[in-house]
């Protein structure tokens, strides 16, 4: 059974908005089976409890989930939203930079001073932090008043800020379409979702998944590759997402891209952007914003590296940074032998249920 949202959490998420009907989730949340559970929470330690799958698609969560679902699902969109959706490690950091200074006059000084989980916070975070962790954050960081007044910060649900935020909202986001408000490509706000070819992914994926403490993933690559193909990683089946968003890419807010197209002609891509945010800038200044977004200047970015996280001790030291290579085509250097033969296999398999096809990488 799925937690009721209180009263209060009601209240919060309609932003005290009477005329909006509280949707009931449509959903079925399941727990995994104890084996595989055991096995998961042995190789991933920032979990602690279990994981679930949601609905036919067999969405997979982390028990933190569990309690969110139906107000991620409420959750009220405004007409001057700006949302990115993508599944994990697609590009999502440097779109949202590219968005934010867009959207924000281009305005690099706000961006480098406000961290950009700060400017673009991050709609399900809370949920993939699971208490005993944080528990053991604040135990960690005791001695630091201020650390410990960071970690309840960047660990409070993003959408208790959210509906409180009277400015533009800027919100990323890691659900499929079906697991967001139904009525996210209507009210009138844009949205953009960024696709990246799948070993791409989950070579960034794995990679991510042993820096955050709180996935804390502790075997090799190989064994990865075994459960994100099995669908036993956050946000999978990687395929049903994409897809999902493939479908909503003639609708008018939407605004579909792929990642391995950024990394050809960025110029081209921020002039899509543009367009699709309507807003103008000059030759110059596209030329500029280039440039600010080139990979060894983003990588170097302390606003978009999250620097904070790894001095609070919530990403580990020693596994590389949170903005890595930036380039397409590093999966020849995991997907070797058999474990290629395999992968390729699987995409080949996938391919077939869909007219997706990603750019030459």
């Amino acid at each position: 059974m799925m937690d009721t949202p209180t009263e209060e959490l009601v209240k919060d998420a309609f932003h005290n908005n009477n005329d909006v009907k509280w949707l009931k989730f449509p959903f079925c949340i399941s727990d995994i089976d104890a084996r595989t559970s055991a096995r998961l929470l042995n190789d991933f330690t920032g979990e602690r409890s279990g994981f679930v799958r949601v609905g036919p698609k067999k969405w997979f969560f982390p028990s933190g989930y569990r309690r969110n679902a139906e107000i991620y699902y409420n959750f009220q969109p405004r007409s001057d939203d700006v949302w990115i959706v993508t599944f994990p490690r697609s590009g999502t950091t440097w779109t949202q930079e590219l968005v934010w200074l867009l959207a924000n006059d281009l305005d690099y000084g706000t961006a480098s001073r406000v961290p950009l989980d700060a400017r673009f916070p991050f709609l399900e975070f809370n949920s993939f932090v699971h208490p005993l962790v944080k528990t053991e954050f604040l135990e960690e960081n005791k001695s630091s008043p201020e650390k410990c007044s960071l970690i309840e910060e960047v660990t409070k649900p993003a959408w208790k800020k959210l509906v409180k935020t009277t400015q533009k909202r800027f919100i990323k986001t890691h659900l499929p379409f079906a697991l967001l408000p139904p009525n996210l490509l209507e009210v009138g706000c844009k949205v953009i979702y960024v696709a990246r070819n799948p070993k791409d992914v989950i070579v960034s994926f794995y990679h991510l998944n042993r820096l955050f403490r709180t996935q804390g993933y502790l075997r090799d690559f190989a064994k990865y590759w075994y459960y994100f193909k099995n669908d036993q990683q956050p946000w999978t089946p990687y395929w049903s997402h994409i897809q999902e968003g493939w479908e909503r890419r003639h609708e008018p807010n939407l605004l579909f891209m792929f990642y391995e197209d950024m990394t050809k002609d960025l110029k081209k891509c921020i002039t899509r952007v543009s367009q699709f945010l309507e807003v103008k800038y000059t030759e110059e200044q596209h030329e500029e914003l280039q440039e600010h977004l080139k990979i060894d200047n983003f990588r170097n970015n302390k606003s978009v590296n999250a620097d904070l996280l790894r001095d609070l001790g919530i990403i580990r030291c020693g596994e590389g940074g949170f903005v890595r290579k930036g380039k397409s085509g590093g999966w020849r250097e995991y997907f070797v032998g058999e474990l290629n033969e395999e992968a390729d296999q699987w995409i080949e398999e996938n391919l077939k249920k869909t007219d997706l096809r990603f750019p030459e990488s």
